[in-house]
């Protein structure tokens, strides 16, 4: 793709990640926020996040101060106007990402492709924009330096080159872009994920095991394996006959609740520093996101190791 020119509207959490992610990349980032302290302190982030790649063996020094030195900061939306792609990644407030993507189009040549990293979908975010087959959705996770996923949805007006550019520049970044065909509430992943909770949540709430077991149950048996067989795959090699005898039976017993059961919501007024199901004042919640993010690091690396093989 060559040294194509990104923009990341917003630096928080997602915002600061994906521009690490096209600063690692060879890409001139200009990441834009709201005032110049955030900007320094994302910026401060960044250069942190490059010092674990260099000890993890991921950058050398020299690539990661080339990174660092690769993302410019802003406060100037019309600073965009120089960019090829335009990633916002401002928090889930619709009316302030519609106020942005209008103003971008307007900024922006009608060929700079407008990007959104929340889970918005495309057609969504079009009310005040007139060039509206180059917006398209780009859902990275969190942390998106990390995690190698980026949900792409082009909606039903974005035109096929937009989308295959903004596939190969994903993919050039050394994410894995996956094409939702057809726009849906939150995507693939999250709607996984939600499901999973749900599942979660009620089995707890109705007293059925603790959440250590429940925890338990998913990290030592299909957690282990669900890197290498996703969950049709798997159904598909156990073998599909029983997989749906199994879940014809299984199925209409599983939790339908439209919203999470009312003792989770309780947890939240129960007056801890942190809400949970868990009394986090007797665990150590930073040991735990350390040990997290330490397994990422692996995945990182394995994943580095299988491309270069």
């Amino acid at each position: 793709m060559g040294r194509e020119r990104i923009a990341v509207i917003g630096n928080g959490i997602i915002g600061h990640g994906v521009a690490q992610v096209f600063a690692s990349a060879g890409h001139p980032v200009t990441m834009i926020g709201r005032n110049q302290a955030s900007l320094d302190g994302a910026l401060a982030k960044i250069r942190g996040s490059l010092d674990d790649f260099v000890a993890n063996d991921l950058l050398t020094k020299a690539e990661a101060d080339t990174a660092a030195k690769s993302v410019t900061l802003s406060t100037k939306l019309s600073d965009a106007a120089s960019a090829d792609f335009v990633i916002e990644a401002v928090t889930e407030d619709l009316p302030l990402k519609l106020e942005i993507f209008g103003e971008l189009d307007q900024l922006c040549g009608p060929d700079v492709i407008l990007g959104s990293s929340s889970g918005q979908p495309a057609s969504a975010l079009l009310a005040k924009v007139k060039h509206r087959q180059r917006v398209i959705a780009t859902h990275f996770w969190y942390p998106p330096q990390l995690i190698p996923l980026v949900e792409i949805c082009g909606g039903p007006v974005c035109a096929p080159d937009i989308l295959a550019r903004t596939v190969a520049l994903i993919r050039g970044a050394g994410k894995e872009p996956v094409v939702i065909e057809k726009e849906v509430k939150g995507f693939i992943g999250n709607r996984l994920q939600f499901a999973l909770l749900r599942e979660a949540w009620a089995l707890w709430a109705e007293g059925i095991a603790r959440p250590e077991a429940i925890d338990a149950v998913v990290k030592a048996s299909f957690g282990r394996r669900i890197d290498i067989t996703g969950p049709i795959e798997s159904a598909d090699i156990g073998g599909l006959a029983t997989m749906v005898s199994f879940g014809n039976s299984l199925i209409p017993d599983l939790s339908t609740a439209p919203q999470a059961p009312e003792k989770v919501a309780a947890q939240l007024q129960a007056g801890a520093a942190m809400p949970g199901i868990y009394d986090w004042s007797k665990r150590d919640a930073g040991a735990l996101r350390a040990e997290r993010m330490a397994e990422l690091f692996r995945w990182l690396k394995a994943d580095r190791q299988k491309n270069q093989g």
